[in-house]
């Protein structure tokens, strides 16, 4: 459950509750999914740490929303509000030109996202421009401990259920584009960003060998024939 909060940079943004749902992981996984989207010029709100304070929680009548803040308290992330944003409907496909409509449809591919669907658009119509919002279910090789890179080459059949299939009909081409950008380099300063306090799985010796296993998997998922780019396309055609 996010809220929207009001900074000390007098900004208001959406925060993302290391205390709800997978705690960290989910923070993991927007960071380093969001920021991958913005660096592939797609848009996504700007991404930001917060601080929680805890005795934010002090005065909320609501005794689960006062948990959630107490176990919250620390570093936190949040995503620039978007006032007057309407949710993106199925219905509004169409508004989503075939080349953003294939590049969305590759990074959700790339990153294992299984929450673009036309039940859960995760999408915001702001600005006459289509954004896109909420990664936490991204990466999700990453809750299988230490080994998960080895999972980079697995299937994607979730991919058959993104709402912006039937438009993506450049995925190749979003590929050739899209692929040559993600340096090991860019990955690697991406991933950097994760702060350690995230990173302290009892399962990893260390906060950089769990940077590692994200680099790795994220490597080793470009490399190759790129089985998720042809797992896209076939999906794509099963609809026509």
């Amino acid at each position: 459950m996010p809220g929207v909060v009001e900074a000390d940079d007098l900004g208001t943004y959406v925060l993302k509750f290391r205390g709800a749902g997978q705690g960290e992981k989910v923070l993991i996984a927007e960071l380093i999914v969001g920021e991958i989207a913005r660096a592939l010029d797609l848009p996504v709100p700007e991404l930001v740490f917060a601080e929680l304070d805890a005795r934010i929680g002090r005065n909320e009548g609501d005794p689960e929303i006062q948990d959630l803040i107490t176990s919250s308290a620390g570093l936190n992330l949040a995503m620039d509000y978007l006032p007057g944003a309407f949710a993106f409907d199925a219905q509004d496909v169409d508004r989503v030109d075939a080349d953003l409509a294939s590049e969305i449809v590759w990074l959700d591919a790339f990153v294992t996202n299984i929450d673009r669907t036309p039940r859960n658009t995760n999408m915001l119509i702001w600005g006459g421009k289509t954004w896109l919002i909420d990664h936490g279910a991204s990466l999700y090789a990453q809750y299988g401990g230490p080994e998960f890179p080895e999972k980079a080459q697995q299937a994607f059949p979730a991919i058959r259920d993104h709402v912006l299939l039937p438009a993506a009909s450049r995925i190749a081409e979003a590929d050739q584009r899209l692929s040559s950008m993600l340096t090991e380099e860019l990955i690697r300063e991406i991933v950097n960003l994760v702060p350690e306090s995230w990173l302290e799985d009892s399962k990893f010796d260390s906060p950089q060998q769990h940077r590692d296993a994200f680099v790795r998997f994220l490597r080793d998922r470009l490399r190759g024939d790129r089985a998720f780019v042809q797992e896209a396309i076939d999906a794509r055609s099963a609809l026509l």
